[in-house]
């Protein structure tokens, strides 16, 4: 495990792009380097590493020795990206080519930057509040989640349209509900299909608290697919997985879940794993390493939290019957109803 001492600044969000780190503290983002150096500070080479075959002297000490090495961090630069008289940046997003980042914060304005130099090429009152979270789409679309009410898709600084999650559902009183987080996230074996995913939780919180709710949208149309409730606890985080599986949720007493992204149906609960308010959320990724780590798990999800600790929680595969088992059990099942018909009304065949 490495750390990165930020001093008096809470880092309270964070993208990463490659080796490129955009974090948010308080009203400034922070844009940090890593790289991986060995032992005697020699940067690390991705790829396979050839090992050195041991000296007589090693040969004795097995596998006790470490080539972990450290992470070294370089600050490359650090913009003010919030002005509001309590500043802080609440959100940040890279766009997937790592050209363009996108802040907001307590001053309800949307800033685009270029990234990693942070030159500013967009800015905009986007929101009557806080700009909780952000995504960012294709052809240039982002979407903002602010605490007006409003999840809204612009076009540069030009809005598309502000989306209605409960327009089908006339049993929801207006402005009961918020719009808390928002994702874009990939269809299985669908290479043009896109979905957008956003979480509303309610406004205030009674004795009876209500549900909060996870919504499906086309991820081009921004037209409602499905809406599900997700539970009674208020959610704080939303993470979509590489392949658009599985979504990842954390809440603010602590609890973590793990729901299918086709039906919205939860497959993982841990009831306050961590006990307090969980921060973000992220799955390890589908690539060939993140495969080798996975083992026979569906899904691994990572978990941090204000009590500093970071948590794996991992999915096992579901249970499913074989094909051929369903189908002879079909066939056994018609037989079995022939006979019967048989002996019940004889002459029948």
């Amino acid at each position: 495990m490495h750390s990165h001492d930020t001093e008096t600044r809470a880092t309270m969000s964070m993208a990463l792009a490659g080796d490129v780190i955009a974090a948010g503290q308080d009203a400034s983002c922070h844009i940090l380097r890593f790289r991986l150096a060995g032992a005697d500070g020699a940067e690390l080479q991705k790829g396979p590493r050839k090992r050195k075959a041991p000296s007589p002297s090693e040969k004795g000490e097995g596998d006790t020795r470490s080539e972990a090495g450290e992470v070294a961090v370089e600050m490359l630069c650090s913009v003010q990206t919030d002005f509001s008289p309590d500043a802080l940046q609440k959100a940040v997003r890279v766009s997937a080519d790592h050209s363009l980042l996108a802040t907001g914060g307590s001053d309800g304005f949307l800033r685009v930057w270029e990234f990693p130099s942070m030159k500013k090429v967009l800015e905009f009152k986007a929101h009557d509040g806080e700009i909780e979270d952000i995504a960012l789409g294709p052809e240039n679309k982002v979407v903002t989640a602010g605490r007006d009410f409003q999840c809204c898709v612009w076009q540069r600084d030009q809005l598309v349209l502000r989306l209605r999650w409960d327009e089908n559902m006339p049993g929801v009183p207006d402005k009961t509900y918020r719009y808390q987080a928002c994702r874009f996230g990939t269809v299985p074996d669908q290479a043009e299909a896109l979905r957008l995913y956003t979480v509303q939780v309610p406004h205030k919180r009674g004795r009876r608290p209500p549900p909060c709710y996870l919504t499906k949208w086309d991820g081009k149309s921004f037209l409602p697919l499905l809406t599900q409730p997700c539970g009674g606890e208020v959610i704080s985080c939303l993470s979509v997985s590489d392949s658009g599986t599985f979504l990842g949720l954390g809440t603010v007493t602590g609890s973590v879940a793990i729901h299918v992204a086709f039906s919205l149906q939860r497959l993982y609960y841990v009831k306050e794993a961590h006990g307090i308010v969980v921060t973000d959320v992220a799955f390890l990724p589908e690539s060939r390493r993140g495969r080798e780590l996975l083992a026979e798990n569906e899904a691994a999800l990572l978990s941090v939290a204000v009590d500093s600790r970071c948590k794996l929680h991992l999915l096992p595969p579901r249970r499913s019957f074989p094909v051929w088992l369903l189908l002879l059990l079909c066939t056994g099942l018609v037989v079995a109803t022939i006979l019967l018909l048989q002996v019940a009304f004889p002459g029948f065949l």
